[in-house]
């Protein structure tokens, strides 16, 4: 079993930024490729970002690129995503997310999910 904690979100002004991370526990940290999702009535889940086991290689979704960054530290259990550029369709429901297998951007490919911290970007 894995638990995993989102914190960061809140409330921000357009063009602002926002630190989300995500504590993992239970299993060891490094087993798992990491992964951001959001979520809003109209567009369901949608995939973020993701990155490997070792941090090495990373994954974004074409509404994020470039103002994004995903990051882990192992050491410390802990996998972030660093929002900069924010907009107003940017405001979701962020979910933390753990895969037993390579990098994917499938919501269904991961295997355990954080109970998700709300961001809301104001204009």
């Amino acid at each position: 079993q894995v638990q995993l904690v989102e914190s960061g979100g809140g409330l921000v002004q357009a063009g602002g930024s926002l630190r989300l991370s995500c504590a993992a526990s239970g299993r060891p940290f490094s087993w798992y490729a990491m992964g951001w999702f959001r979520q809003t009535p109209g567009k369901g889940r949608e995939f973020v970002a993701t990155l490997n086991r070792s941090g090495g290689s990373t994954f974004y979704a074409d509404s994020v690129k470039g103002r994004f960054t995903i990051s882990r530290d192992n050491a410390k259990n802990t996998v972030h995503l660093q929002m900069n550029s924010l907009k107003a369709e940017d405001t979701a429901v962020y979910y933390c997310a753990a895969a037993r297998g390579m990098v994917s951007q499938r919501s269904d490919e991961y295997d355990y999910w954080g109970q998700g911290t709300q961001v809301t970007v104001s204009s």
